[in-house]
């Protein structure tokens, strides 16, 4: 039986963070294998027009994603289907297995699977993803200029998106399932007392409706009274949290107690030779941008790992 070979550096996950880490790899002549993982592009591929990239006044998320991984295999970068389902990352060179059982080696690792947002779980939620349904208000919110949005949830993420659309609406509704909002202190301040904001408590959503080009409206229930209303809205920002992707890693690397990879500064892990990069280790700012930054950040550390 062929033994089996050990690459240089494996990069796991094919989002902004995996393939900028995999582009400055391959230009250090580093042979880097990206394995792409369930979702290649990341969260991108599920937004439409991206108008915050250096360089692209406006550009569709997919379209982005595809110009980023051909520059990255232009460089000699190799890739690989499938996602990784487990690691041993206790001795060297590392092993990861692919969920086909597929066994992997390599001197260095990075680890740039990226968070999976969680969503409502509602009758046209998916329908309407990326037509006014979107995680993301800072990518997004320019859009919406003038137009009712809704933003789902009452943690800081709410906060921030509800005052952060307070740039281009004056019709903002928080719809929150609790009596109180979850957030800071400081984070609510923001909010409560904003002419341009309503708050709904105790309130579910229950459903998303639109033109099937864009969302019109949503459909909300109040928990007390049980009763229904149809409120407006061109956008819902959905705003209950992000699963960071690291269940395979558990045992293998630091976590935080929500499953974020702890970092030990400039994107190095619990385990030498083993980097972070992207919203795998960022619940702050989670930008395509700033993930595109550590992955840059994670190779330059990969390739002076390996030279010592």
């Amino acid at each position: 039986m062929a033994e089996t070979p050990v690459h240089r550096l494996i990069i796991v996950g094919a989002g902004p963070a995996g393939l900028t880490a995999g582009m400055y790899a391959a230009r250090a002549n580093l042979e880097p294998v990206i394995i792409e993982g369930k979702n290649p592009g990341g969260q991108l591929m599920g937004t439409t027009a991206v108008e915050n990239w250096p360089g692209e006044k406006s550009i569709q998320g997919p379209e982005l994603m595809a110009k980023m991984r051909a520059h990255t295999q232009a460089f000699g970068c190799t890739f690989q289907s499938g996602s990784i389902d487990r690691v041993d990352f206790s001795k060297k060179p590392f092993t990861l297995w692919t969920h086909k059982n597929k066994e992997l080696k390599a001197q260095s690792v990075i680890i740039a699977t990226g968070a999976t947002p969680k969503k409502l779980s509602i009758p046209g939620e998916a329908a309407y993803w990326g037509k006014g349904v979107t995680t993301c208000a800072v990518c997004d919110g320019a859009l919406y200029k003038d137009k009712p949005v809704v933003i789902i949830g009452g943690g800081d993420t709410a906060m921030e998106d509800a005052s952060f659309m307070t740039n281009f609406t004056d019709q903002i509704t928080i719809v929150q399932i609790k009596e109180s909002l979850t957030a800071s202190q400081a984070m609510q301040k923001r909010v409560l007392n904003n002419p341009k904001i309503t708050i709904l408590y105790s309130t579910a959503i229950s459903g998303i409706e639109g033109d099937e080009k864009q969302v019109t409206n949503i459909v909300v229930t109040n928990l007390q009274t049980k009763e229904q209303t149809s409120i407006p809205a061109n956008a819902v920002f959905v705003a209950i949290g992000l699963s960071p992707n690291t269940d395979f890693l558990k045992g293998q690397l630091e976590l935080t107690d929500f499953g974020y990879i702890v970092e030990k500064g400039h994107t190095k892990t619990s385990v030498p030779g083993v980097f972070v990069a992207g919203d795998v280790s960022d619940p702050v700012y989670r930008q395509a941008i700033t993930s595109a930054g550590t992955g840059c950040a994670a190779a330059l550390e990969a390739e002076r790992y390996l030279k010592e």
